[in-house]
């Protein structure tokens, strides 16, 4: 993530609303990339070139979403919030919360797919190659929902996500439930973006063959694998060629979790270099450097952590063979971004 300020040269964030030095209202610009700030509806930057803009309707009318719309535009959901197809119920305080949180995560992941360049619309525009989200709660949350248990996963241009997954205490029982050493909303988001993506590689031939050679056949059946992970745990020295566990289940899952981690580390080498930590990363080099610079960048973060009685920040280990993984990953999204480029 970059950094952010405001005309008065006070910091801003990427879910800023206002600026704490001066106090004027600010809000992100999907097209520009930037925080303005704004008098009335108006952009009044000294940086940027002025316009017209309204509030995204859901920050106008639930105070979850920072993103702006240009005031001609047609409709009045911002260009983040437009890939949602379903949220929980309102008539709930903690639903408002727990959406919030969601929004906060699902536009990060956003940002980051928008500046990788990769081919991205939302479901409501392209039906046929668009992403929607649904945000949904089941009757752990809610008793009057129809389904028992919602599952966080994707389906034919759909990413679901259990609300309760917006819930701190429920998320950190549920990773402690599941032996994970690492479990968040963002993360989950990241996963199944991956998913959304896999479609995009598998469709090349040259990429096909190469996600085959990595992670495995992508046609091994899917739910009798997750049973057999879910029964059996994983297999004997997973660490050894997967980046977590559960990537052991099956080579999608593999491949989601790879997707997952790759847009980890681009977005902290991204926010390590706009503090001036490390020289900025260049996508474009040898993935080795990359990875050295993560591994480097990870261990410092998982200090700091323990230095103030906290967990891990990364507990994962990249190895030789992930490595390659990741490496792929990143060859993936130059193609697709090349494609999507001239198609």
């Amino acid at each position: 993530m970059r950094r952010f300020w405001c005309d008065c040269g006070h910091p801003l964030f990427f879910e800023s609303t206002s600026c704490n030095n001066c106090g004027a209202q600010v809000g992100y610009d999907p097209r520009s990339g930037d925080m303005l700030p704004l008098r009335g509806n108006r952009t009044s930057s000294l940086f940027q070139a002025q316009g017209d803009f309204d509030w995204c309707a859901n920050g106008q009318n639930h105070a979850v979403c920072n993103w702006l719309v240009p005031a001609d535009q047609k409709g009045n959901l911002c260009e983040g919030c437009r890939f949602n197809r379903t949220i929980p119920w309102l008539g709930k305080e903690e639903n408002i919360q727990r959406w919030k949180g969601f929004e906060v995560a699902k536009k990060r992941l956003l940002y980051t797919l928008t500046s990788l360049q990769l081919p991205l619309v939302d479901g409501s525009t392209d039906p046929e190659r668009g992403l929607l989200f649904d945000f949904i709660e089941d009757q752990r949350s809610n008793p009057v929902m129809l389904e028992s248990f919602v599952s966080t996963g994707y389906l034919s241009g759909v990413i679901t996500i259990n609300a309760m997954e917006a819930d701190d205490l429920a998320r950190e029982q549920e990773r402690v439930r599941m032996n994970e050493s690492y479990r968040t909303l963002l993360g989950h988001l990241r996963h199944e973006s991956g998913h959304f993506f896999q479609a995009y590689v598998l469709h090349d031939e040259a990429l096909n063959s190469e996600f085959r050679r990595l992670f495995g056949d992508p046609d091994t059946d899917y739910q009798a694998a997750l049973q057999r992970h879910y029964d059996l745990g994983p297999a004997e020295g997973w660490s050894n060629y997967y980046i977590s566990s559960y990537a052991s289940a099956h080579p999608v899952e593999d491949w989601a979790e790879c997707w997952s981690h790759y847009l980890h580390m681009i977005d902290t080498l991204e926010t390590a270099a706009a503090y001036r930590m490390i020289e900025s990363p260049d996508l474009q080099r040898d993935f080795r450097s990359i990875a050295n610079q993560w591994r480097n960048l990870s261990v410092v973060m998982n200090e700091l952590n323990r230095s103030i009685g906290l967990a891990d920040a990364y507990p994962f280990v990249i190895n030789e063979w992930v490595e390659q993984k990741l490496a792929f990953v990143g060859r993936s999204i130059e193609e697709l971004c090349l494609k999507s480029r001239y198609s």
